[in-house]
């Protein structure tokens, strides 16, 4: 029960204060918040202390828990992307992150062709075989978890440690994508095949393709997606 008290509390402080429900500077005081929320002055306490781990708070003498401003959040933690996209600054999360992805996928891709293990290129491979069967059949939750894990895998076979430690942040983006309903409901023919024309550029060892077709999938995202940011403001608030 303390730990799923525990979690309610992180969540419902988090998505107040991302939606920008408590902006920043605002002050809150632990006994408010267990009245508030109808929990312990423990779980007030621990779920203040992952919130500040976050950047979100931060605990200051005789005045209070306090509202950081946007710049001191860490951004690449999955719990503050989920609540960013589902605030109404979802597109601006998703803006973010694709050109995140557009920019790191496409090298990452390229060096997983030079280094990536055998039996990495072989899995790649079969899921993106997997994902097309699953794709045509409209089966999107069964898609969706096959090609976090196609784009996890690209990630880590290219030996770069900083790349590989970005799946968690590429499986947020990609869950919201689908859960927000901006995925089709048989993904396009030509992301299918630009799937396999990855797999098999890294199989066959040609960097090159390999760059050129992930390039290729992140050109075909934006262009799915852009418009739910095209009115955002480049800066989020705060």
């Amino acid at each position: 029960m303390s730990s799923r008290l525990h979690d309610l509390a992180v969540d419902t402080l988090g998505r107040r204060i991302v939606a920008g429900e408590l902006g920043p500077g605002t002050t809150m005081l632990a006994i408010d918040l267990e009245r508030e929320l109808g929990v312990s002055r423990s779980v007030v306490r621990e779920a203040v202390r992952v919130l500040a781990s976050l950047g979100l708070v931060e605990s200051v003498k005789r005045l209070g828990i306090r509202v950081r401003p946007t710049s001191a959040w860490n951004v690449f933690d999955a719990s503050v992307i989920r609540w960013r996209l589902a605030s109404e600054h979802k597109g601006a999360q998703l803006r973010s992150l694709t050109e995140l992805r557009s920019a790191v996928e496409p090298a990452a891709a390229e060096l997983a062709a030079r280094h990536a293990p055998d039996d990495d290129a072989a899995e790649l491979t079969a899921i993106a075989g997997r994902m097309r069967a699953v794709g045509r059949a409209g089966r999107l939750e069964e898609f969706l978890e096959l090609d976090i894990r196609f784009h996890g895998l690209v990630l880590a076979a290219s030996g770069n440690e900083m790349f590989a430690q970005l799946e968690g942040v590429i499986g947020e983006v990609l869950r919201g994508r689908t859960h927000y309903g901006l995925m089709p409901d048989h993904p396009h023919e030509e992301a299918l095949q630009l799937h396999l024309d990855v797999a098999d550029a890294i199989g066959g060892r040609r960097p090159d393709a390999a760059r050129d077709a992930m390039d290729r999938i992140m050109r075909r995202t934006v262009a799915e997606v852009e418009q739910v940011w095209l009115a955002e403001p480049r800066a989020f608030p705060g």
